[in-house]
Parts: structure tokens; C-alpha cells; sequence
């Protein structure tokens, strides 16, 4: 069996001790939920004028929508255009659109249907078709590797972090033993078993440790509960009351830094072992200090694209900034969720940064005594024949 082949039945086999069996449960009550969702089409659009108490006139839009899933399949029904989509906005609803509708069971028996959102699923999977060629044609078997790490990230997340922080576990534990996982399967899945892949998992699992230690510390005396969001307080309210926030707080900047941290200790391994190769009459401290060079190229490229994702992802937050102008700069600093950002950025950066030393120092202490050693006995073997 090959090692691919094995990988492959590896993954598998572990997806399966992970999931947990209430999964695949099924309801075997009668009882409808309260709310069900379908996909339908839109087959005809009724403008409607009329006069409200005050005399004011007003558009309003029915639409005719047929249903294209579930128990109802093919069945016509008629509903409200919610305000969005009126005449100004730029998502305006078309006879053809595909849009996702819920049935409300109520409790005396009767229902209602309601427009929810557009459906966007194909453009999605578009997207996605588009990524996994791109990956497969340029990294070949080790980007179909990674693909599989991928996907096993996605399991984990879905079926071992996220059920058992939901169930109230210590989301920072949970996060710190799902990231291992993580890293120890996709690493390996994407590298192969090798002693560079060994010595890029020692060097990413060293970083982890402390930045966990630093993203712990700094939230603690920074005062920060995880409060900071509109999810958090919508989680509060949930019932999944009994979340840790703080600790989930924590947890998201774990994973957030375990996504970037496995790609420089990856490449700054694969620096140390090709220079290694070139000239294998470097000595260990050229060998780091050459290395170190490419690193800190890393570095400055990398830490710039985190702090631009983070800030791309609160756009809208720094538009705020501008709506209220007599607020003091920094009066919003200190708000929970611009401290939340800034540890979680900051952490993350830092992380990058101690990264590339380590795992640059670790990579020529291994390295350039097992690679000269490999040398000298395919040497030894050439002379021979």
C-alpha cells in the first residue's frame, strides 16, 4: 500500500472515531419543526400600490414563488417582498431568481411563509471547483494532500470543536487538543513523513505554546470577557448560555494563528534543508544566518497581510469611526471589541515573528548534521559501484 493510499484510509478511519454516533441520528418523531426552509423560484412579480391609515401611499411587491424542495416540492404559494429589495437597491428581486423561503408552523395549526434570503449555493460552488483545480494543477499530489488536510480541519471543527464547546467543555482546552489534531494530520498529509514535516510540527507546536500563553495573558489583563461582538451577545442569549466566552475568545485567536503558523515553519524548514543541499559546506551558524535572511522577508509580508485581513473584516467597524466623529480615538480603542481585534491581531503577529527564529534554529540544529550524513552515504554508495 502506498503512503498516499494510506494517508487517505488514515483520514477516513479517523473521521469516523471522531464524529461522534448522534450525528447520524435521525428524528423519528412526526411532529413537524417549528420552522422549515425550502429552495424556490420566482415565477411572477405583482406590484401593489396602496394607502396605509395616514394617507401615505406606498409600493409593495407580491411575489409568486414555486417551491423546489422538500415535501412540497412544485407547489405555487404567494408572498411578501421584504423592504430590501426595493426599487433602489441594487439587489432587486427578478422573475427567475432562486430564493431560500421558510414555512412557520404555528401552534393553533396554521403556517405562513416568508422570504429569507437569495439562493447562492452554485456561485459558491463555482468558487470552490475553481480553488480545488488551481490547487491540484499546481501542487499536484501534495496539493491533493493538503486538500484532504482540509477537509479533515473542517471535521474537527464541525464535529469535535465546536459540539464540545456547545456542550460546555473549556473551549480553550477543546481548541488546544482539536489544533493538535489538526496539525499533526494536515502537516503530514500535505508534506509526507519525512524528517523536515517532523521538525516543522516541533517548531509550530513550540510557537502555539506560546502564543497561547500570550493570548491567555493579555486577555486576562487586558480585562476582556468575549463580549465585544454581536454573536457573543447573541450566544448569551441562545441556549447555549453556559459558553465561556473569554475562553472562546481565546479559542478563535488559537485557531486564527495555527492557520499561518504551519506555513512558516514549513518554509522556513524547507529554506534550512535546500540550502543545506546547495552547499552542504555551511556550517550551522551560516546555515541559520542564511536562512534567518529569507525569514525576515516572511515575516514582514506576512504580519502586513494579517493585520489587512483583520482589518478588511472590520470595515464597516472603521466606517463607525467617521459616523461619530466627536467620539474620542481613544475611547473606542478601549472598547471591548476594538481590544478584542487588537489582541487578536497582535498575538497572532507576534506569533509570526517568534516563528520564524525558532523554526529556523531548530531546522540547522537537525538539519545540518542529517542532511551532510545522507550526503556522505549516497557518496560512499556511488564510489562503490
Amino acid at each position: 500500500m502506498t503512503i498516499t493510499k494510506k494517508l487517505i484510509l488514515f483520514t477516513l478511519l479517523t473521521n469516523i472515531l471522531i464524529i461522534p454516533k448522534q450525528t447520524f441520528a435521525q428524528t423519528t418523531t412526526d411532529q413537524k419543526p417549528d420552522i422549515e426552509y425550502f429552495k424556490a423560484v420566482i415565477t411572477d412579480i405583482e406590484n401593489i400600490t396602496e394607502q396605509n391609515e395616514g394617507n401615505i401611499t406606498e409600493n409593495k411587491q407580491i411575489l409568486k414563488v414555486k417551491i423546489l424542495t422538500g415535501d412540497e416540492k412544485n407547489k405555487e404559494i404567494q408572498i411578501d417582498s421584504p423592504e430590501k429589495t426595493a426599487e433602489n437597491n441594487p439587489q432587486k428581486i427578478n422573475i427567475g431568481n432562486k430564493i431560500i423561503i421558510s414555512k412557520n408552523n404555528l401552534i393553533d395549526g396554521s403556517s405562513n411563509y416568508v422570504y429569507i434570503d437569495s439562493y447562492r449555493l452554485p456561485s459558491l460552488l463555482l468558487i470552490f471547483i475553481i480553488f480545488v483545480s488551481l490547487v491540484l494543477y499546481f501542487g499536484k499530489l501534495k496539493g491533493l494532500g493538503s486538500l484532504f488536510g482540509l477537509a479533515f480541519s473542517i471535521l474537527i471543527l464541525r464535529y469535535f470543536i465546536v459540539p464540545q464547546i456547545a456542550g460546555g467543555a473549556n473551549p480553550l482546552l477543546i481548541t488546544v487538543i482539536g489544533s493538535v489534531i489538526i496539525l499533526s494530520v494536515s502537516l503530514y498529509l500535505a508534506h509526507g513523513f519525512n524528517q523536515r514535516t517532523n521538525l516543522s510540527m516541533l517548531s509550530t507546536l513550540i510557537t502555539l505554546g506560546i502564543s497561547i500563553g500570550l493570548a491567555t495573558f493579555f486577555v486576562n489583563i487586558s480585562r476582556l470577557l468575549g463580549q465585544g461582538s454581536e454573536e457573543a451577545m447573541f450566544l448569551t442569549n441562545s441556549s447555549l448560555g453556559n459558553i465561556n466566552l473569554q475562553g472562546l475568545l481565546l479559542a478563535g485567536i488559537i485557531i486564527g494563528t495555527l492557520g499561518v503558523l504551519d506555513d512558516i515553519t514549513t518554509a522556513q524548514t524547507s529554506v534550512v534543508g535546500e540550502l543545506r543541499l546547495a552547499n552542504p559546506n555551511l556550517s550551522k551558524h551560516e546555515l541559520h544566518k542564511r536562512a534567518l535572511v529569507v525569514g525576515k522577508e516572511h515575516i514582514s509580508s506576512l504580519v502586513n497581510t494579517l493585520v489587512l485581513a483583520y482589518a478588511g473584516a472590520s470595515l464597516p467597524l472603521f466606517l463607525l469611526f467617521s459616523a461619530y466623529p466627536d467620539t474620542p480615538f481613544w475611547y473606542s480603542l478601549n472598547s471591548q471589541f476594538i481590544s478584542e481585534e487588537v489582541v487578536r491581531t497582535l498575538v497572532g503577529s507576534t506569533a509570526l515573528i517568534l516563528a520564524v527564529p525558532i523554526s529556523t534554529y531548530i531546522a540547522a540544529h537537525f538539519l545540518s548534521k542529517t542532511e551532510v550524513t545522507k550526503m556522505k552515504v549516497e557518496e560512499f554508495h556511488g564510489h562503490h559501484h
